[in-house]
């Protein structure tokens, strides 16, 4: 039917573009954009452009925001002596989920990956070492993904970093809570007991 109806063959099309959407889960999401008003489909087309027009990158951790500088780096009460490096925004939304850290990001958009054709100028590693210029910053926290480019792009940034006299740590990584050994693989059980801590 939809190859029928081009307008709904091009909505699915689309759809289909987004990550972790497949072919039924973009139909679905296609009736569902038909089965809306005209002014609920139009506030939701309104929303997406209006939220692509004024969302951009901090001017200082380059995280997403509506202003010049993100509440994260305004916030006075953080911890500015260390900056946590990860390769998205939404892994800012992750580690402040567990309120357990109080210092500042800085949001890479991305990891060293030449496969992919992803070298250190096509993320934000620049504009993190233009911040390490002070002498307030004493400690980096590499939280890249535990993935083979994210571990290169730890190295890369640290080998940079440590001629500066700046802690330079990585998360620690390991079997998840509720998980089994048995089931758990050579690589993250060698990182557990990498990180292993005294009791």
């Amino acid at each position: 039917m939809a190859r029928n109806v081009v307008p709904l063959a091009n909505l699915i099309e689309q759809f289909e573009r987004l990550p972790g959407i497949g072919h039924k889960s973009a139909q679905k999401l296609a009736f569902h954009i038909l089965s809306m008003t005209d002014t609920e489909a139009k506030k939701f087309a309104d929303t997406i452009l209006l939220a692509h027009e004024k969302i951009h990158r901090c001017s200082v951790c380059c995280d997403l925001t509506d202003s010049d500088v993100c509440s994260i780096c305004l916030d006075e009460k953080r911890d500015f002596s260390t900056i946590c490096v990860v390769e998205s925004s939404k892994d800012v939304i992750a580690i402040e989920r567990t309120r357990e850290y109080n210092g500042l990001y800085h949001v890479l958009h991305g990891s060293i990956s030449p496969m992919n054709g992803i070298g250190p100028d096509e993320i934000t590693i620049k504009e993190l070492l233009k911040r390490l210029n002070n002498d307030e910053v004493q400690e980096i926290i590499m939280a890249t993904n535990p993935t083979v480019e994210g571990e290169a792009t730890a190295m890369y940034i640290s080998r940079l970093i440590k001629p500066m006299g700046i802690r330079v740590s990585r998360l620690a990584y390991g079997v998840p809570v509720g998980a089994d050994l048995e089931y758990a693989d050579e690589v993250t059980l060698t990182r557990a007991l990498e990180g292993r801590q005294i009791l």
